[in-house]
């Protein structure tokens, strides 16, 4: 009989102790979910109410109609270019990095809309993450022929607050931002450019 009773208490505080087991694993769960920490990379836990969003072309800061930041660029041999030094005729700044898909999907545009302008617009692209070699290889390997500065600091990728890439600025002769877009095509740059010089 001793047995028995025994045998049923052991199977009853196993029983127990699996629930209670189980249930704390459920809270903890919980717990992750709400910190984000799932697999589900979606799930946000805001400090503050409110809606998060998603780093997106939108979240750039609007800045068409602000003058350009005057921040300090690098060649790719080291020499200092300020962005005021860019000025004084039409200017594309292109804001691209070699592991950025959308941009060198759309380098080639670039390429192709620079020669086609030549001279009317200066053309610059603004790298904030690669080598001085992989900026000056991986353009030219996609027919860039226009300047290529840096930003190793991020003085420009701060001055202008931008979340993602790639970004471009359309600045006319005086300094001031008159479009500012996302990831182009050929046919649309073309047009940006025409807009920038009428």
């Amino acid at each position: 009989m001793n047995r028995r009773l025994l045998a049923a208490t052991l199977a009853g505080a196993v029983a127990i102790s699996l629930a209670g087991g189980w249930a704390l694993s459920r809270d903890g769960d919980d717990d992750q979910l709400a910190r984000g920490a799932a697999d589900d990379e979606s799930v946000v836990e805001l400090s503050t109410p409110g809606t998060a969003q998603i780093p997106s072309i939108e979240t750039n800061p609007q800045m068409s109609g602000d003058v350009l930041p005057t921040v300090e660029l690098q060649t790719n041999d080291g020499a200092a270019v300020s962005t005021a030094d860019l000025l004084g005729q039409p200017l594309v700044l292109n804001f691209w990095y070699s592991t950025c898909a959308p941009c060198e999907h759309e380098l080639p545009a670039f390429a192709a809309v620079s020669a086609e302008f030549g001279d009317q617009v200066r053309f610059v692209g603004v790298n904030p993450y690669d080598s001085a070699a992989t900026n000056e290889s991986f353009a030219r390997d996609k027919g860039v022929g226009y300047e290529l500065l840096r930003d190793p600091d991020g003085a420009y990728l701060s001055a202008i607050e931008i979340a993602t890439a790639p970004f471009t600025l359309f600045v006319d002769a005086s300094g001031t931002i008159v479009r500012q877009t996302g990831v182009l095509d050929e046919d649309q740059l073309r047009t940006y450019v025409e807009e920038l010089l009428a």
